[in-house]
């Protein structure tokens, strides 16, 4: 069974029984009998079908917010789930625009009467998508593919099965055929026989680095396409020369998005040492004023974490870093209580071999690590496995560059 249970509170929301081998074939059928209608349908009755999606989102943007809180506990305000459904309703218009202009031929000069490119759909595409932004990764990967032609099946995280049946609603609704989008309801044992599918000619992931390398691992044996997006523990670098109230103003602003769950979010804030103590001062200040709660409730800006075992992860990573010398400006536990929440926290002095260094905080917790100068900036902000995105903070912008530059993202 796959339960939905709300975060803010433990309570058990809804409960799904995982489709069984026969809803599972039956969707792979409608998939591949869908598909040849679907690619000769043309990209201009896909954009309209695309911006029939935009307007389903939003003649119900209060409802999908809602849900998408109450299932895994990103904050109701506008900046937060209500700001996700219209990011997935702006994609698909501005998917429904230019599709026909990124998907034209185009012509190469040779020898031969006539040479071009042309982008052809795949077939039937499996997105295995993650529960930390539920509507978002899941448009994100399924209004471009449909646009192009192909046919999707999403695997949704097993902890939002609502929003995984209520994003095959949007499409249905919108008009978009039978077969087009499906959701299937299983477990994540079940993806590499998916994969290993005749009818499934490719597959895309965000994700952990864990499942990344499985799915890629079954779909390199199967010799099919894979796009991966993976973990990030993105550089936060502020020179000397920053604007240090904008720095910390921000880095408050994108440590704690989405209760900290991003994957592109900041987590390592790299600081020269001669203004160190201004920052760290600013930013742990930006973080104790952070109102925590219900995330239903519109003066709240962080909620819980999306389940148990995270806070448990989020805690163990935490006081194992402050075992070795981190130094928390603010917070650094657990909240007890009915729910999953976790304090805003700041963590100072953190230095590798540390898991806040070393590793991906999924949660609001922060890792300050002073530096020398730009130069030993750029080298820890490169010193990691993990990619993603990074920003430079100075009011040198022809510096900032030729730094950015050089920070391996």
């Amino acid at each position: 069974m796959l339960k939905s249970i709300d975060p803010a509170t433990g309570r058990e929301l809804a409960m799904f029984p995982e489709a069984d081998e026969s809803a599972v074939e039956a969707a792979l059928e409608r998939g591949w009998a869908a598909r040849h209608g679907w690619r000769e349908a043309g990209v201009g009755m896909r954009a309209v079908l695309m911006r029939s999606v935009a307007g389903v989102l939003r003649a119900d943007k209060a409802r999908y917010a809602a849900l998408l809180t109450s299932e895994m506990g990103k904050p109701i305000v506008v900046v937060e789930a209500e700001a996700e459904v219209e990011k997935c309703a702006w994609t698909a218009g501005w998917i429904a625009e230019n599709a026909e202009r990124l998907l034209a031929d185009e012509p190469v000069e040779s020898t031969a009467t006539e040479s071009y490119i042309r982008f052809q759909p795949l077939g039937v595409i499996l997105a295995v998508m993650p529960w930390n932004f539920p509507f978002w990764q899941a448009f994100r990967a399924g209004l471009p593919a449909l646009s192009a032609g192909n046919v999707m099946l999403l695997k949704h995280s097993s902890n939002v099965p609502q929003a995984a049946i209520a994003i095959e609603e949007v499409f249905r609704e919108a008009g978009v055929p039978e077969g087009v989008f499906q959701t299937l309801l299983i477990g994540s044992a079940r993806v590499e026989g998916l994969i290993a599918d005749h009818r499934v000619a490719g597959v895309t992931l965000t994700g952990s680095e864990k499942a990344g390398m499985t799915v890629a691992e079954a779909a390199g044996k199967a010799l099919k396409k894979t796009v991966l997006e993976l973990g990030g523990s993105d550089p936060f670098v502020v020179l000397a020369d920053a604007d240090l109230d904008m720095a910390a103003t921000v880095a408050c602003r994108a440590r704690n998005q989405n209760n900290g769950q991003s994957c592109i979010a900041a987590k390592r804030f790299i600081v020269e040492e001669s203004v160190a103590d201004q920052f760290e001062a600013r930013f742990a200040g930006a973080v104790a004023a952070l109102k925590v709660g219900n995330p239903m409730d519109r003066q709240n800006q962080v909620g819980p974490l999306a389940r148990a075992d995270l806070v448990d992860e989020l805690e163990r990573q935490v006081r194992e870093s402050i075992r070795l010398g981190a130094r928390p400006l603010v917070g650094g536990n657990r909240i007890h209580g009915d729910g999953y929440y976790y304090e805003p926290t700041v963590l100072a002095n953190v230095r590798p071999g540390m898991p806040a260094y070393d590793e991906e905080t999924f949660g609001p917790v922060a890792a300050v690590i002073r530096v020398k100068d730009a130069d030993d900036a750029l080298r820890v902000a490169n010193d990691t496995d993990f990619g993603l995105g990074s920003n430079i903070w100075t009011s040198d912008v022809e510096r900032g560059k030729k730094l950015a530059e050089k920070v391996e993202a």
